[in-house]
C-alpha cells in the first residue's frame, strides 16, 4: 500500500475525533483505503497526490482523479474526461485551502474541474467561491450525485434476522473470487476483479472478519458488505454495501447491516457511518440506513468549475 495513504488516513482519524461533520465522502479513514485499493492496480498513472506537513504530522492533502478510461466488465468503456479532487484540511491550519486550490489548478489546467467540500467547510467554501468555482446545479438536482454521510451509534443494536436456508458469512470464509462476485452481481457493470480484491486486502484499514457477506441457499453470496475499523475513534464505516439484484427486497441488507454492527461492536467499535446518495430521486439506500438508526451527519457541496 503506498504510505501516502496511511498518513492521509491519519488525518482523517484526527479530523473525525475533531470535528465529523467536516469529513466528505471522499476523505473518510475506510474510503481512502477502498478507492486506493481497488483502483490502483488500473488508474494510479492518472492520479496526483500532495501532502501538507507540519512537522512530522499531515496537516492537509489533496487527491487529483484525473482523466482515465475505465473498462467495465460487460465490455463497456466509459471516457472520464474532466477532473475531480478529494482534500482534507486539518481546522486548525485553514488557511492551506488556497495552496491546495493552486495546486488543483496546476494539475488539472484546462479541463472541467469538480471537487466535493461539505457543507460545514463555511471557509474553504468560500475560497472556492473566490476563485471560480460555482454550486454544480446537475449534481444537487432531484437525481444528482450528491452524498451524505450518516451515523449511528451501537450501544444498542437488535438481533438480525434471515430467512430460512441463508446464512451469514465473513470474507475469510470464502473464495476471493466468491467474495469479487459477490460485488460485480450489485454493482454491475463494475471494473472490480480478484486484482483489485488482493490490493483492497492489503491495505492497512481491511479486515477480512469485518467483511460480511450473506451466503443464499444455492451458494450465490447475495449480499456483501466492507466494514473499515478506525481504531483510534472506535468507529466503523460501511463501503461498499450491496446485494444482489435477484435477492433485493427479503430485506437481507437489513439483516446483514445488523449482523455486522454486532461485529463490530464486538471488534471495539462505539459508532457507525455510511454514504449514501442524499437527493430525493435516490431514496432507497436512504431508506434503508435510516431504518437501521441512521441519521445524516454531513453532506457533500458539489462544486464545479468549466474548463
Amino acid at each position: 500500500m503506498d504510505a501516502d495513504i496511511e498518513l492521509m488516513q491519519g488525518l482523517a482519524q484526527r479530523v473525525t475525533a475533531l470535528r465529523p461533520d467536516l469529513i466528505s465522502a471522499g476523505a473518510s479513514y475506510g474510503e481512502l483505503a477502498w478507492v486506493w485499493g481497488k483502483d490502483c492496480a488500473r488508474h494510479r498513472h492518472a492520479w496526483a497526490r500532495r501532502l501538507w506537513f507540519d512537522g512530522d504530522d499531515v496537516v492537509t492533502w489533496g487527491w487529483a482523479f484525473l482523466p482515465r478510461q475505465l473498462t467495465r466488465n460487460d465490455g463497456s468503456v466509459r471516457e472520464i474526461t474532466g477532473a475531480s479532487l478529494s482534500y482534507q484540511v486539518h481546522p486548525d491550519h485553514l488557511a492551506l485551502v488556497d495552496e491546495v486550490i493552486d495546486w488543483y489548478e496546476g494539475v488539472a489546467a484546462g479541463l472541467e474541474k469538480s471537487v466535493l467540500p461539505t457543507t460545514a467547510e463555511k471557509f474553504a467554501l468560500e475560497r472556492w467561491a473566490a476563485r471560480g468555482y460555482e454550486t454544480d446545479a446537475a449534481a444537487l438536482g432531484d437525481d444528482g450525485g450528491w452524498t451524505q454521510l450518516n451515523q449511528r451509534d451501537l450501544a444498542d443494536v437488535e438481533n438480525p434476522v434471515l430467512p430460512p436456508g441463508f446464512r451469514f458469512r465473513t470474507a475469510d470464509e470464502v473464495t476471493p473470487e466468491a467474495v469479487v462476485q459477490a460485488h460485480t452481481d450489485a454493482w454491475f457493470p463494475s471494473a472490480y476483479t480478484v486484482q483489485s480484491y488482493q490490493d483492497v486486502r492489503q491495505t492497512a484499514a481491511y479486515r477480512g472478519d469485518l467483511h460480511v457477506l450473506v451466503e443464499a441457499p444455492d451458494g450465490t453470496m447475495a449480499a456483501s458488505a466492507i466494514m473499515w475499523f478506525d481504531p483510534a475513534n472506535r468507529s466503523v464505516e460501511f463501503e461498499p454495501v450491496g446485494t444482489h439484484p435477484e435477492y433485493r427486497r427479503h430485506r437481507l441488507a437489513h439483516a446483514m447491516l445488523l449482523h455486522a454492527m454486532q461485529l463490530a461492536r464486538a471488534a471495539g467499535a462505539i459508532h457507525a457511518t455510511v454514504v449514501c446518495l442524499g437527493a430525493p430521486g435516490h431514496p432507497r439506500a436512504r431508506g434503508l440506513y435510516y431504518g437501521l438508526g441512521f441519521r445524516e451527519l454531513s453532506r457533500d457541496a458539489p462544486l464545479i468549475k468549466r474548463g
